[in-house]
């Protein structure tokens, strides 16, 4: 099959596209990181209600977003929920990688016994609806930010314990691994000291998929006014409290918005780009 000129032009286009994408990814991520770490001391007290300015439009008296009803402004809310809209869904993605590295790489290398009772886990709760759980176990346990977190890491491990199960069964019949059995050294060091590092790069593009899913989940939960509590700033409460003036102020709903849908891309493409990365290796 031949390659017309268009064609291979085209193609280097795009190649000289991606790196761009991927570094404007990168260095959005890396300001939304600041804000989390930061963001406190860049804005103290990003709830402050001033009901003499409430419900301004946009650049009116300072308020570059404008406000929302109780007169708190749009961009501060903003900056100041950064923390609590990214840090958790990070903990769900690192805490159920590693159930998923741990309960993964014992069934996919034991077999047998272990991987039956693993599987079945992973089969229960793979049928449960992720977020009707956690509104219901988030509900009786009084609604807290990290019981909400405890809950995500369980209900998001299933998908990366098949993953690494998948992985490290095409990685166990490999010659390395079978050089190391014949050295005598234990299921253990096998394991996580061989098997482990070379599916380092799709755990990694995993744990990143993960991430984005998990910031969309707990803004779901957010919005319907379940894992924050209030007078915490917060992106899906954010979302939630402009709705009612979404006509008079419509960035009150935008800003957040916005900021959900930009995170959650461009983790998303650096997950991509690191999930072809290992699929190449």
């Amino acid at each position: 099959m031949t390659t017309t000129p268009d064609t291979t032009a085209l193609s280097s286009r795009v190649r000289r596209r991606r790196p761009v994408t991927l570094v404007l990814a990168g260095a959005f991520l890396l300001v939304m990181f600041v804000l989390v770490v930061a963001g406190q001391w860049i804005v103290p007290d990003p709830m402050k209600q001033d009901i003499l300015d409430n419900s301004l439009g946009f650049g009116a008296s300072g308020h570059l977003f404008g406000t929302d009803d109780l007169g708190r402004d749009v961009l501060k809310m903003a900056v100041g929920g950064a923390r609590s809209s990214l840090l958790g869904p990070l903990v769900v993605a690192l805490g159920s990688m590693t159930l998923g590295v741990l309960l993964g790489t014992l069934a996919g290398y034991r077999r047998g016994w272990t991987d039956i009772v693993v599987s079945r886990w992973t089969d229960l709760l793979l049928a449960l609806p992720a977020i009707l759980l956690a509104i219901v176990v988030a509900g009786i346990f009084g609604a807290g930010y990290w019981i909400t977190v405890a809950v995500f890491i369980v209900l998001f491990s299933p998908s990366d314990i098949r993953m690494v199960r998948a992985a490290v069964m095409e990685q166990a019949p490999r010659p390395y691994v079978e050089s190391a059995r014949m050295l005598g050294l234990s299921q253990w060091r096998v394991m996580y000291r061989h098997i482990l590092p070379n599916i380092t790069r799709l755990v990694l593009a995993n744990v990143l998929l993960d991430y984005a899913f998990a910031i969309v989940a707990m803004a779901s939960l957010s919005f319907l006014g379940i894992g924050v509590n209030p007078g915490v700033a917060n992106w899906g409460r954010q979302l939630a409290d402009g709705q009612e003036i979404m006509l008079t102020n419509p960035w009150t709903v935008a800003v957040p918005a916005i900021l959900i849908i930009l995170v959650a891309c461009a983790v998303n493409l650096l997950g991509d780009a690191l999930g072809s990365k290992a699929d190449d290796s």
